[in-house]
């Protein structure tokens, strides 16, 4: 197992591509420690790693609260000894929002969830990083970090920051053994990217749209995500740090013609 022994945070590890990552790292031998908002669906999760023989803990937890985090960092070294491993995966977005359409308030919404979300459990998980000796994060971007997009102004730029607060990190702390890294997923079959669906007339008329902008003509499952995130955590990537790996089925490539 490549996370034997390891402990693990996961924000947003109740839903989507969290949770499929909170139950492949339980599987690979890690401690997990799932932190987000819904309570009912965090501890259905939490539920499920411990009838599968794993070690996981439910803290509520809202990204854009600094005291929160800091809670999520510390209750997790009391509880487990040591921190390991953080995956920012808690996100939100607004469909269909040029920035014309974008309310301040959906604005500083999506900054804060996406862009301070990462930040702040960064500055609270990075100290107990450093006390052990080494440490590794993954941060949750889009392939809307890397290209833009249409219809989502505040989620391209949250996901830009996302990618570039990475790279900084991981030139500031790579001499202390600790790695950052981010994933830049297309769309994923995620409860999020269904809400996305609905808002613009429905799963059946807009999955094909969305299969259309990938080379691989298809959207993502969540499972195929956290395995990249698994690689990235693990040793396997050892020599691995500031880098924005793009699971996009190839959509960040180039041009996609539909119908080729």
């Amino acid at each position: 197992m490549r996370l034997q022994g390891k402990v693990a945070i996961i924000t947003g590890g109740n839903s989507g591509i969290g949770r499929a990552t909170a139950l492949l790292f339980s599987q690979e031998g890690a401690k997990v420690v799932i932190a987000a908002r819904n309570e009912a669906r965090g501890q259905e999760t939490t539920a499920a790693i411990k009838r599968s023989g794993g070690e996981a803990l439910f803290l509520v937890c809202d990204v854009r609260r600094a005291i929160d985090c800091e809670r999520v960092a510390q209750r997790t070294v009391e509880e487990f000894s040591r921190l390991d491993i953080l995956f920012n995966s808690a996100g939100v977005v607004y469909p269909d929002r040029i920035v014309l359409d974008t309310s301040e308030e959906e604005w500083n919404q999506t900054m804060d969830v996406n862009a301070k979300g990462v930040y702040l459990m960064c500055k609270y998980a990075i100290p107990h990083m450093i006390e052990h000796g080494s440490g590794v994060i993954v941060n949750t971007a889009s392939v809307w970090g890397l290209v833009g997009g249409n219809g989502a102004a505040a989620y391209c730029a949250s996901k830009g920051a996302v990618v570039l607060l990475t790279k900084a990190m991981a030139l500031d702390h790579a001499h202390q053994n600790i790695r950052v890294n981010c994933i830049c997923p297309g769309s994923v079959d995620t409860p999020m990217v269904r809400r996305e669906m609905e808002a613009l007339g429905g799963a059946e008329k807009a999955r094909p749209i969305f299969a259309a902008k990938h080379p691989l003509n298809r959207i993502s499952t969540p499972e195929e995500v956290a395995k990249s995130v698994l690689f990235l955590v693990s040793d396997d990537a050892s020599f691995i740090t500031g880098a924005s790996l793009a699971v996009d089925g190839g959509r960040t490539a180039g041009e996609v013609v539909v119908g080729q």
